[in-house]
């Protein structure tokens, strides 16, 4: 009776799992099972029947089963009954996953059948196994609608084969790990924008203003929380088309009102725009606020001379000098000295605001003789500029006559102090020592700073104003010339091209001096791929052709340094020959220059410009445009009548 009750505890939990029926009929059969393939069994036996025959001596007839047709269902969807069906599966055969568990109440049936037989009924008994099951072999799952298998025993082998190493994969964890649902991985459903490109210009300036495409459900967010949106959000001129953004523009968008960064009112109530740290989070002048406009520390810088020979006439339009062509955007400051300039000043600065337009403002402007200098900053970063100081020297015997000398102008932006000096140096083509003399003493005499503290007092000396500012930049009429004749020179620039002038700077009296380092020391200039700048016919793109003729030569230069290395980096250095009112052409250079976080506690500027000529320079630009629409309408308008 006790081996009766085993083999329908051993039946009873066959019917439960398959695979365990596989085992507890082959240790049933016994030895039956070696001489051979059972005879074919009714499909209406019991497992109970084939115990009940085992105990009483006779040998019963079995024939293993072909697997049931799994039922096709998602194993994804991890429904409730699904999931509990799992536990109770899992619950109950632990023993099988783990041979070394002890704790399973099936123990002594895992010692019964050490191992697995190769037939036998193997189907899974979870979802989850028939749909890994299903995966796995689907052409070995496939059944007759009788239920009877279309194969022989042997394919019927190797299908029980291949569903339990599939199954015991699961179980081993590979469906799943630690008990838990594994999900498939999710993927964009676009692809990632491309990286960035780097520009000479900052981006953030030129997207603080502009809403990108992934920020453009804030107006029903906004609609829906607040009831009401600001109509400055619904301009569409913001929205530009293939806009590059940044974080700047995507925090931009935290405002509910405004396209401006938001501020916390406890911000408000801490913050002190006098006093402050370097990595404050309220410093206006701070990580935060720098981070806010430059992400990536770099700002453009535009720097130009010109000789203007004194001419009273000014060029027609300034477009070509100031906005070259070739970078695709503005720079963030314009800085223009000007030698020799011409009598009307006013008139000059005027022109200057004119072709810059209403995105940029005079932050200083100062002069020493006819020594001009303008500096001009984008309106958006008009509030982190300290007070602009200038200082003058005078490099000519007599003092009251101010056409030799230097103008130097300095302020500190954000945490970056900024020198700029422009110089008018002796003529002459053998009066280079005098030149150095000129430089020597605009070193010595141009005390500047005055109230801005040094950024950084340890590295400077007094007996050289360069050294006390963190980027300088020295530009102007050097008046340095070509150790050659009228002859050789012309000979050089009919065989080579305009930008291979490099026979002709072994000529250069200022590459000579810069590599001796008995002028400019510790400066750098940018490599020279234009044709000399002076000494042009006025109107014409020919050299001197009166009976003096002098040689040309590169007597308009911009030299610069830094205290730290790599921060100034040159972009591009040429010359502008389409202006022909001097013998001089202007020279121009852009720059690319790190700026890094400051204090709050130095004397601002508080966003101080000239109002007036801003106000004067728009009104002229925008009269001047209307007078060309009207002059165009006036020729489309008119029709020529013709007498025969």
């Amino acid at each position: 009776r006790s081996s009766g009750r085993r083999g329908a505890l051993r039946a009873g939990r066959a019917q439960r799992c398959p695979r365990y029926h596989g085992r507890a009929g082959a240790a049933a059969r016994g030895p039956a099972a070696k001489r051979g393939p059972a005879p074919e069994r009714g499909p209406g036996r019991a497992p109970a029947a084939s115990a009940a025959a085992t105990e009483s001596g006779e040998e019963p007839s079995i024939t293993p089963r072909p697997p049931r047709k799994p039922r096709l269902e998602r194993a994804a969807s991890l429904d409730e009954k699904s999931w509990r069906k799992w536990r109770r599966f899992r619950t109950s055969q632990e023993s099988l996953t783990d041979p070394n568990d002890t704790s399973s109440s099936n123990g002594s049936l895992q010692e019964a059948s050490p191992s697995p037989p190769t037939r036998g009924r193997a189907s899974p008994c979870n979802p989850c196994c028939q749909q890994e099951s299903l995966h796995s072999s689907p052409d070995a799952l496939e059944a007759s609608p009788g239920g009877k298998s279309r194969g022989g025993t042997s394919d019927l082998g190797k299908r029980a084969s291949e569903i339990s190493s599939a199954f015991g994969g699961l179980l081993r964890g590979k469906g799943f790990a630690g008990g838990k649902p594994r999900l498939s991985q999710i993927m964009p459903a676009r692809p990632l924008p491309p990286p960035m490109e780097l520009n000479v210009a900052s981006h953030s300036l030129r997207t603080a203003n502009r809403i990108d495409s992934d920020c453009l459900d804030y107006r029903h967010y906004s609609q829906h929380k607040f009831g009401r949106v600001s109509s400055s959000l619904s301009d569409s001129r913001l929205q530009g088309n293939g806009t590059l953004y940044d974080n700047c523009s995507t925090d931009s968008m935290k405002s509910t009102f405004s396209v401006l960064t938001p501020i916390r009112a406890k911000d408000v109530r801490s913050r002190s725009y006098l006093e402050g740290s370097l990595l404050a989070s309220g410093a206006l002048m701070g990580a935060e606020e720098l981070s806010r406009y430059f992400p990536d520390r770099n700002m453009g810088i535009f720097v130009a001379t010109w000789n203007m020979q004194g001419q009273k006439e000014l060029p027609v339009n300034l477009d070509d000098f100031l906005l070259p062509t070739d970078p695709d955007f503005a720079q963030d400051m314009y800085v223009i000295g000007v030698q020799e300039g011409c009598p009307d000043r006013r008139e000059w600065e005027i022109r200057l605001q004119e072709t810059l337009g209403p995105h940029y403002v005079l932050l200083h402007s100062a002069a020493h003789g006819v020594l001009y200098m303008s500096v001009f900053i984008r309106r958006d970063l008009i509030w982190f500029c300290s007070e602009v100081e200038y200082a003058t020297v005078t490099t000519r015997i007599v003092s009251q006559i101010k056409t030799k000398g230097a103008l130097g102008i300095s302020f500190t932006f954000f945490g970056t102090s900024f020198l700029f000096i422009t110089s008018h140096f002796t003529s002459g083509d053998s009066k280079v020592n005098e030149r150095k003399l000129d430089y020597n003493k605009t070193i010595q005499a141009l005390t500047l700073p005055k109230n801005v503290p040094d950024t950084n007092p340890y590295r400077s000396s007094s007996s050289d104003v360069t050294t006390r500012f963190d980027e300088v930049f020295w530009f102007g009429d050097f008046n340095f010339r070509l150790n050659k004749d009228r002859e050789t020179v012309d000979s050089i620039l009919s065989q080579h091209p305009d930008t291979d002038v490099s026979k002709l700077l072994l000529y250069d009296q200022l590459t000579s001096e810069m590599s001796r380092g008995s002028i400019f020391k510790g400066f750098q200039e940018a490599d020279i791929h234009f044709r000399p700048s002076y000494k042009f016919d006025i109107g014409k793109d020919s050299y001197d052709s009166t009976s003096k003729q002098r040689t040309p030569s590169y007597t308009d230069r911009v030299v610069f340094r830094s205290r730290y290395k790599d921060d100034i980096q040159a972009v591009k250095y040429s010359s502008c020959p389409v202006i022909r009112t001097s013998d001089h052409r202007p020279v121009f250079a852009l720059f690319r220059v790190k700026v890094r976080p400051g204090r709050d506690n130095i004397p601002l500027a508080a966003g101080l410009f000239d109002r007036d000529l801003y106000l004067i320079g728009i009104r002229r630009r925008a009269t001047r445009e209307l007078l060309k629409r009207r002059e165009q309408k006036d020729q489309r308008s008119s029709s020529i009548c013709s007498i025969s």
